[in-house]
């Protein structure tokens, strides 16, 4: 009986970390959108402010089904496009190409 307490409270533990993990990376995503919001991506990164958005609006749409992994999965995808975009739009704004020498007109 003993045996069966613990099995019981180890797996309510393990259950409660897709929720926490899934919020964690969401979040960190929004943090990461924002960036790239700052440094002008709508406008000078267009396909991956638009990818970062729809993947993060996927990640919001699992969770909401109970499917953590999958939003944990499309989060950090999210927070990868919009790292791509901050960094693609400050390169423009900043007149130098993807690999930090300066644009030739």
């Amino acid at each position: 009986m003993k045996k069966l307490m613990v099995l019981v409270a180890v797996s309510g533990a393990l259950a409660a970390c897709g929720p926490v993990k899934s919020t964690a990376n969401i979040l960190d995503a929004e943090v990461q959108i924002q960036a790239a919001r700052t440094a002008g991506a709508d406008k000078l990164a267009p396909f991956e402010w638009t990818a970062a958005n729809l993947y993060l609006d996927k990640a919001r749409e699992e969770v909401g089904y109970s499917d953590y992994q999958a939003g944990v999965d499309f989060a950090v995808k999210a927070s990868r496009y919009a790292n791509e975009a901050r960094e693609k739009a400050m390169a423009t704004a900043g007149g130098t190409d993807s690999s930090g020498r300066p644009q030739t007109p």
